[in-house]
């Protein structure tokens, strides 16, 4: 069986129509051999804004169902996603190059934020406040906003979509989904086990979850639409300098999750076999295309020669193949730009003293359109070139540092905010990197790598990384709309401030 055919009898299965498989002219590849693997039809601008008009005709009546009603309909999809994790699962592996495991976690992450999501469908809370005047109560109330607009990259192709889209649901708005040109198939495997959910659920009216298989010009309708009164952008941070300021230019609201130079400091008082393997998952998990994947290594001078060296090793036994052919651990790159953008890198790096280990292609003889490369290890005389920015691929550069205040400004002299970890079984060391004049990343850890987050914290990061948040936490609100409101319950009309205003 061709992977052709396989990913053909997956989005069957999966309840995608026979009509949209393989039917279009936006042509898809799989980064494990390079092959076509079908088609979709690219959605224009006109297409676009009427999936904008038909997603806010939809919000104007889901407003008024009752939050925990809404919530009934995310329970659903959870179970509809249940049903469905195996062949999802398969089909992220193909269309991203994911290991089986990462694949099936990706999915399993989409199933626990539809948990959480309908938790909080009864927890939508406000408050009181105490009022200044008497005989009057004020409180503060959240509304549903209006469509969302989701705007996906290709490494995580459907767990952003369910962060985004359970909670825009249960907060009582539509959505309108633009996913990665590179991997739109998953993306009609989730509209279809959606529309399954919907089927199911007597109160959801037509249109209110939306998929525009757009390229850049239709999202950049989806980005200026006045009717989007939200977009939720996860990306690159040239990315999200696009997107941002268009969304502001018409007083819109955004949630942006975009780049991560991420480091991880160890300490001269780290365990170094736990470090070791939180590391080299960082570093090298998903390929390197995560945008919490270890990109720099601060390691203390004392301990850094022995750290460096077991990194070395785990490299060197760390499989680099078609996950999906063998038990290899590394998958491909994307695509061949993302080889030349890595290959740059190195050879910036080179050009400025450091010492390269790895980093090669492998496998070209056997799959000589895929990109599959050996993950390379950096060893730079100090944090410059290269090392100052997010490249998407599983490069780690290491320096050295000699004590903690001044790793604390290496670290944080980078322009992303993402993700951070620290080392160390020194609680003092811990607290100061947790503290204000710590990390100034929206995550940090201690004795655990920069990726793999839970679903319960707010995800997203500071700086160049956009400052949005999205999944667990309160991040709701940044759904919502909120309200004051003021109830004048007495027989007199005081004024705030004790303003007087007789006549």
């Amino acid at each position: 069986m061709t992977m052709k055919t396989e990913v053909a009898e997956l989005l069957v299965r999966l309840g995608v129509p026979a009509s949209q498989i393989d039917t279009g002219t936006l042509k898809v590849t799989t980064p494990l051999t390079g092959e076509e693997i079908g088609s979709v039809k690219k959605a224009t601008v006109e297409d676009v804004n009427a999936q904008i008009e038909t997603a806010h005709a939809a919000f104007l009546q889901w407003r008024l169902v009752p939050a925990p009603r809404r919530g009934e309909l995310v329970r659903l999809l959870g179970e509809e996603l249940r049903k469905a994790k195996d062949d999802l699962g398969r089909l992220v592996s193909i269309e991203v190059g994911k290991i089986p495991s990462e694949g099936l976690g990706e999915v399993q992450e989409m199933i626990d934020i539809c948990d959480f999501a309908v938790g909080l469908s009864r927890q939508l809370y406000g408050l009181t406040i105490a009022s200044e005047r008497p005989g009057h109560k004020m409180t503060e109330v959240w509304h549903p906003l209006g469509v969302t607009g989701v705007i996906s990259a290709f490494n995580f192709p459907v767990a952003v979509w369910s962060w985004n889209t359970a909670l825009a649901l249960v907060c009582g708005n539509s959505v309108v989904w633009k996913p990665s040109e590179k991997t739109p198939l998953t993306a009609l495997a989730c509209t279809a086990i959606m529309d399954r959910a919907v089927e199911r659920f007597a109160d959801a009216p037509a249109g209110l979850h939306q998929l525009a298989l757009a390229d850049r010009v239709g999202g950049a309708a989806l980005v200026e639409s006045p009717r989007v009164p939200l977009i939720s952008a996860t990306g690159s941070t040239a990315m999200g300098r696009q997107v941002g300021p268009r969304v502001a230019e018409r007083f819109g609201r955004s949630i942006l999750e975009l780049g991560g130079n991420n480091a991880g400091i160890v300490s001269e008082q780290a365990d170094l076999d736990i470090t070791l393997r939180a590391v080299v998952f960082s570093a090298v998990g998903t390929t390197g295309q995560r945008c919490t994947s270890m990109r720099r290594l601060l390691a203390h001078d004392t301990v850094y020669d022995e750290f460096v060296a077991k990194v070395k090793k785990a490299y060197a036994t760390v499989t680099v193949g078609n996950p999906l052919a063998s038990n290899s651990l590394v998958g491909p790159l994307i695509d061949k730009f993302a080889y030349e953008q890595m290959q740059k890198a190195l050879a910036d790096a080179r050009a400025l003293g450091a010492t390269v280990t790895g980093g090669e292609r492998v496998l070209e003889d056997e799959y000589p359109d895929a990109y599959y490369v050996r993950p390379a290890l950096v060893e730079m005389p100090e944090q410059t070139g290269p090392m100052l920015e997010e490249t998407f691929a599983p490069i780690l550069y290491a320096v050295r540092y000699t004590n903690l205040a001044d790793a604390l400004d290496t670290h944080n002299a980078v322009g992303a905010g993402l993700s951070s970890a620290i080392f160390t079984l020194n609680m003092r060391e811990s607290e100061q990197f947790l503290g204000a004049a710590g990390s100034d990343c929206g995550i940090a850890n201690v004795n655990i790598g920069t990726s793999g987050a839970e679903i319960g914290g707010a995800f997203g990061g500071e700086k160049e990384t956009g400052g949005g948040r999205e999944s667990g936490s309160d991040s709701w609100k940044g759904y919502m709309r909120r309200a004051t409101n003021t109830i004048n319950y007495s027989t007199e009309l005081p004024l705030a401030q004790g303003v007087s205003f007789d006549f």
